[in-house]
């Protein structure tokens, strides 16, 4: 079939008539005159069978010597097997989605179907399963190591380098547990997306055997009787602020987890019953530890210093915020501990060997530390249990510490009835 069958003359001088017409320029190339004047380009074509029309624009906006080059190109991807029907129509929903896309980074939103976006989504679906505190860590993982690196990328296009090159920084800095479960977080988001269709496979399975195993490292603590009364010796002798100095001598005698004693408050203290009782949020249930009269003349010692405020030991700072998870660690390397010494960590380890060595209940022990079984309705039933054998427990463990701080020559005191 001929084309280019026409001048730019005979485009200029069409006139409009009673009705809309067209003239055929060739090879499926038309100029359609409609009755108000306007004048549009037309390719008509056939494909699979169904004919099908573009429009390349008006003239004379559109140049002949244009609409000619567009007409050319619909033919060679028509010859190559492409509807440019279809070609035009998906350029037309990248754009869109282009335009769509730009509109929520300007607004501070993520990408739909990103890799951010989908996790945020299975985040969201979790919320109500897991603690908040536990969330908030997962979150914070991925703002801090994974979402400034992939968290723009479509889900479907990340791929176990990417994934790798998260973690190996964490690798080399030997920080394997933060890189286990950043990888360990980043497949769970995958597992999410292979079920709800935004990809079909977990490029974050392959990277796992690649992080070395974490060896598990145990809290230093002193056991030997005497070391125990140097280090209370040196804890009464710490001359760090008030706050700091009761926090050191509450930790023996409570030997609760250091982030608890940290953040206890004083909604919680009976001094007049001589108990605490707060929610274990690592065991999800509420704990009892009854209060040795020396525990108890440190907190009459600083209530008057913090009991109008929120928390026994709130932070320097004074921002209504507990004592930093750092202030005993520091307090003890302060004094010559270190790290491979004794921990924050260490009282409840120094606590639990000598009381059992010294024939206390394993049980009353176990209950003393909140070791709950995980079971609710056993956690419900065993918070109390012992109260008694315990009450009297916590009572002769400090008298036995006190003994060991005086230098006295301590003969190992029996269960007491």
């Amino acid at each position: 079939m001929a084309k280019n069958l026409n001048k730019d003359t005979v485009y200029r001088a069409a006139k409009p008539k009673d009705k809309d017409y067209t003239i055929n320029d060739g090879e499926c190339l038309a100029l359609l005159v409609k009755t108000n004047g306007s004048k549009l380009w037309r390719f008509i074509y056939r494909f699979g069978g169904k004919q099908n029309r573009l429009g390349f624009g008006s003239y004379p906006e559109t140049s002949l010597e244009s609409a000619r080059r567009k007409a050319e190109a619909a033919r060679e991807q028509i010859a190559n097997g492409i509807d440019p029907s279809a070609t035009r129509k998906q350029e037309k929903a990248d754009n869109q989605q282009a335009v769509e896309a730009q509109i929520r980074l300007d607004t501070g939103l993520t990408l739909i179907n990103s890799f951010e976006y989908v996790t945020r989504e299975w985040l969201a679906s979790t919320a109500h399963t897991v603690r908040d505190i536990t969330q908030q860590k997962k979150l914070r993982r991925f703002e801090l190591y994974v979402f400034p690196e992939i968290g723009h990328k479509p889900i479907g296009e990340v791929k176990s380098p990417d994934v790798f090159a998260i973690v190996r920084p964490l690798i080399i800095k030997n920080q394997l547990e933060t890189s286990h479960r950043v990888r360990s977080d980043i497949s769970g988001a995958f597992s999410y997306a292979i079920a709800h269709g935004y990809t079909d496979y977990d490029p974050a399975q392959a990277v796992g055997a690649q992080i070395p195993a974490q060896k598990v490292k145990h809290n230093a603590a002193i056991t030997e009787p005497k070391q125990v009364g140097q280090l209370l010796r040196d804890i009464s002798n710490y001359q760090g602020t008030f706050i700091v100095q009761c926090a050191l001598k509450l930790s023996p005698y409570l030997f609760q987890r250091p982030g608890e004693i940290r953040q206890m408050e004083w909604k919680d203290i009976d001094l007049e019953s001589k108990e605490w009782r707060y929610f274990v949020t690592k065991t999800e249930t509420q704990h009892i530890v009854p209060i040795s009269r020396q525990a108890a003349e440190i907190l009459e010692a600083i209530k008057p210093l913090t009991g109008n405020g929120r928390y026994v030991l709130p932070s320097s700072r004074g921002d209504g915020r507990p004592m930093s998870d750092g202030t005993i660690r520091t307090a003890l390397k302060t004094l010559g501990y270190q790290r491979d010494e004794m921990s924050a960590h260490g009282f409840r380890t120094t606590a639990s060997t000598l009381l059992n060595e010294q024939g206390w209940s394993p049980d009353a022990i176990e209950r003393q530390l909140c070791h709950m079984p995980k079971d609710q309705v056993r956690a419900a039933y065993n918070r109390a249990q012992y109260l008694d054998e315990r009450r009297r427990m916590m009572q002769a463990w400090a008298d036995y510490l006190d003994a060991l701080k005086s230098g006295a020559q301590v003969i190992q005191f029996p269960r007491q009835a």
